[in-house]
């Protein structure tokens, strides 16, 4: 984690570079009373980047929409009274021009505006010739390529410190979560990016106070660069998202609980068990692949058949006895139940694919 922030937040100027960044503050700016607490309270625990939403965008009217830029001259009290950076969203054009004329230091771009090439396209545009580090959220829908598209529109301006925030996915599916982590897409992203920057946000993901350290630590320990965490002064009176925000206090107790994790060792030992470990890993994946093969090979011959009788490739009441079975011997295997719906739903689709071809053919 410390040898990776060193080169993730070079240029940022940060006074700790080998910590995880924490940018912590209000889901809202309420009141210039509110924030100079907050941020107080913030500083004297060593959070170094203060944060608080000005344009709040609600998906139904008449809700709270944030106090508009009035709460800039509070952020900007922060950096002159308190000593900390502040950032802030920004969803439009309008919006940077006036982040930028205040002097905020770090921008992100929310999962809505994320969503939409046109709209990162001409905040892009605005950002021509400044240096500010800029963070992309996720889009709302699970698409690493849109959020891969909107971190190379903001690339694309000039600016080189780009970070990617993670706050989790909508569904239509009812989860413990306000939003989806869906962890094997910030992973994927990872990936094809490796030099990016990546920011948790439990406070999205949760939605609730409850499960924050929770999701913390999952992401420290799958090697993210930071956690941006929402807190209020009083969150139980806060204007918006008040479920999701801990005071101070408790962030302190949250972030003493998290454990840090090395992402290197020269320890001879691990190393040498880590080795074989992963060969053994690497002989079961070659007999996985020869045992999907199989089973292709056999989808094919059943889709020879359905094709001279004449018969759907769609057998659902076939489709969910195979889910049933597996399911079931799951229970004694210490296999979740998400993991093999996922698997064997992704096993089906190829079967299809392959029927498919074969029909057409």
């Amino acid at each position: 984690m410390n040898a990776i922030l060193k080169h993730a937040f070079k240029g940022w100027e940060l006074e700790n570079p080998d910590r995880p960044l924490i940018i912590a503050g209000p889901c809202s700016a309420e009141s210039e009373e509110q924030i100079l607490d907050t941020a107080r309270q913030l500083k004297a625990m060593n959070i170094q980047v203060f944060r608080a939403g000005i344009w709040k965008p609600r998906t139904r009217p008449n809700s709270f929409e944030g106090v508009g830029s009035i709460g800039l001259e509070w952020l900007k009290l922060v950096q002159k009274e308190v000593g900390m950076k502040v950032s802030t969203e920004v969803a439009n054009v309008k919006h940077v021009y006036e982040a930028l004329r205040y002097g905020v230091d770090i921008i992100w771009i929310g999962a809505r505006t994320s969503a939409n090439p046109f709209a990162m396209q001409e905040i892009a545009d605005a950002l021509k010739g400044v240096d500010i580090p800029v963070f992309v959220k996720n889009p709302v829908n699970p698409d690493v390529d849109l959020w891969m598209g909107a971190i190379e529109r903001i690339q694309g301006a000039g600016i080189t410190r780009v970070g990617a925030i993670h706050r989790g996915f909508s569904t239509f599916d009812k989860t413990r979560y306000r939003n989806a982590p869906q962890w094997q897409l910030p992973i994927e992203l990872r990936r094809k990016m490796p030099d990016i920057p990546m920011i948790c946000d439990p406070s999205h993901i949760g939605g609730r106070r409850d499960i924050l350290q929770e999701i913390s630590q999952k992401a420290l320990d799958l090697n993210y660069d930071g956690l941006i965490i929402e807190t209020h002064c009083n969150p139980d009176k806060a204007w918006s998202d008040a479920k999701q925000q801990i005071t101070p206090n408790d962030l302190s107790k949250l972030l003493g609980k998290l454990v840090l994790r090395n992402v290197n060792t020269d320890n001879p030992v691990f190393l040498h068990t880590l080795e074989d470990l992963r060969q053994q890993i690497d002989k079961f994946d070659d007999e996985l692949l020869t045992i999907i093969e199989e089973r292709m090979k056999v989808a094919e011959k059943i889709g020879e058949y359905k094709k001279i009788n004449n018969i759907t490739i769609l057998q659902p009441d076939r489709w969910q006895e195979i889910l049933n079975k597996v399911l079931e011997k799951g229970k004694n295997r210490d296999l979740s139940d998400d993991f093999l719906i996922g698997l064997f739903k992704a096993i089906h689709q190829e079967s299809i694919n392959k029927q498919t071809r074969i029909m057409n053919d």
